[in-house]
């Protein structure tokens, strides 16, 4: 019998590449017949300091760093793109900025103001066809699902995530939209949710001049009845249950703790008095807040309650040694609506924020926790990036990778086998005009074409303070190579405007 499931195991990964068979061979062992099931949560522009277990000292992440405790916690690894959209193409697809379709957050066409009409809903659309990591998954036999924000394509669009590999959708299909977390209505598979006890009002507005911003009162009007986040929570809890007995993928992409600053009193109480305060008012376009340090602190610790929530059902149904689940971010920590990434270290040593490629806008925490395939407390300085995920997600399940991808599987490194860990030549990003590449422990980065490139050297200076790109002519032709070759021209994301 003993001999018969080992076959079975190591039929199971023969498309997936031999280096991976020894594991999903102990995986079978301890008795599962099943597939691993997958949970993948994304926060909205956290930063690489904003957790406990990579330093933060004011915001509370209790269960996030239970998660690294018990799992692995890489310290190079890397976002799709430093902003949302790319970012999570990057992530579904497999391919990074250079050959993904979406590369920059990207409004439909000749909209009017879309702003200020709550009719008019999402970004650009993935085409119809496209392959991603939910629709992978379910021809492997998994039930896939998606809850959070989603940000690649509107209502009855290509890109909604029914049509693009997801059983179960749940949140917002609008980035605009998500910018409120008291929203009038999210998306479940194709509907309206109305939200009773929400009301619409334009996320991005000043605190009027006749109110007191120092008077709790004054900011009444920007809240609501129901947190779009603690539905999500429920959503996903939910979801577990109904498919704890077959193998599913859920992806949970949280909005916090992107601007606007909005939090329920409960979890205010939490922070309020614990920081200096100066009352935000909507100057920079997001909703004011009487508090926003301690706001801000309070949709991070509210979202890891939610993990934990989570956590705690996959546990209670048993699912622990057959669940792989992992935490990261879409980019770095933005730096307006009252957010403040200097006074919470956001990026931690990193030089830059969202919408930057140096560092601090594109190298994010990544934890994954996996008892009994993944070592507890384990730190991990292997270079990553979103490309890598699809082809370990591939891996997991035993099957094989979808071509022309450009990640590499993570689950050696995962498993304890970092002998058999394949390297990247280089990891590449474009963002408007701007283009970075990391190669071992080199960092290049430019404003293409006509901008000086700019080289650093990781491992002596990560904050990218020292340019070397004079003293090391050989390293520097070979990333301006790169930039040259890393890339497929895009007609709807041109790296240089005309």
């Amino acid at each position: 019998m003993k001999k018969i499931l080992k076959r079975r195991c190591f039929m199971k990964m023969m498309g997936a590449g031999a280096a991976a068979v020894a594991f999903p061979m102990e995986f079978c062992k301890k008795g599962n017949k099943e597939k691993p099931n997958i949970i993948f949560f994304l926060a909205d522009d956290l930063g690489y300091g904003e957790l406990g277990c990579y330093g933060q000292k004011k915001i509370r992440t209790p269960h996030i760093d239970r998660m690294a405790a018990e799992g692995m916690r890489f310290t190079q690894h890397y976002a799709g793109s430093t902003v949302c959209a790319p970012s999570r193409c990057v992530l579904l697809t497999g391919k990074h900025t250079g050959h993904a379709y979406i590369r920059d957050n990207d409004e439909m066409g000749e909209r009017g103001d879309v702003w200020h009409d709550p009719e008019l809903e999402g970004q650009r659309p993935l085409p119809a066809g496209t392959t991603t990591i939910g629709s992978m998954l379910q021809r492997a036999g998994y039930t896939t699902g998606v809850i959070g924000k989603w940000g690649l394509g509107g209502p009855h669009s290509s890109g909604e995530p029914n049509k693009q590999g997801f059983d179960h959708w749940y949140g917002y299909l609008c980035q605009r939209v998500a910018h409120n977390y008291y929203p009038t209505h999210l998306w479940r598979n194709g509907q309206k949710h109305v939200l009773e006890g929400n009301r619409y009002f334009f996320p991005h507005q000043r605190l009027p001049k006749d109110r007191n911003p120092n008077e709790e009162a004054s900011y009444d009007e920007y809240s609501g009845k129901q947190y779009s986040l603690d539905l999500m929570v429920e959503e996903a809890v939910d979801f577990i249950q109904k498919n704890k007995d077959q193998p599913f993928f859920l992806y949970v992409p949280f909005t916090v703790p992107h601007a606007a600053i909005q939090v329920p009193k409960d979890s205010l109480d939490e922070y309020t008095g614990a920081f200096p305060e100066v009352p935000y008012k909507g100057e920079k376009g997001y909703l004011p807040h009487p508090v926003p340090r301690a706001g801000y602190a309070a949709m991070i610790t509210r979202m890891d309650r939610g993990i934990g929530r989570i956590m705690k059902r996959v546990k209670k149904l048993g699912l622990d040694e057959k669940t792989m689940v992992l935490f990261s971010s879409d980019n770095g920590p933005t730096f307006n609506g009252g957010t403040d990434s200097t006074f919470f270290n956001s990026a931690g040593p990193l030089r830059g924020l969202k919408t930057s490629l140096y560092e601090g806008g594109i190298r994010v925490p990544l934890v994954v926790r996996w008892p009994g395939f993944v070592k507890g407390g384990a730190v991990s300085s292997h270079i990553s990036a979103f490309w890598d995920f699809m082809p370990t997600f591939a891996e997991t399940a035993g099957i094989p990778l979808p071509e022309n991808i450009d990640g590499i599987s993570l689950l050696p490194v995962l498993t304890g086998h970092p002998q058999q860990q394949k390297e990247h030549e280089y990891l590449y990003w474009e963002y408007k005009r701007r283009q970075a590449v990391r190669f071992g422990k080199w960092k290049a980065y430019r404003s293409a074409p006509e901008g000086k490139l700019e080289l650093y050297d990781l491992e002596q200076d990560v904050e990218e303070q020292n340019d070397v790109s004079a003293s090391h002519p050989k390293v520097a032709a070979e990333a301006q190579r790169i930039f040259e070759e890393a890339r497929t021209e895009s007609q709807i994301f041109p790296l240089v405007r005309k």
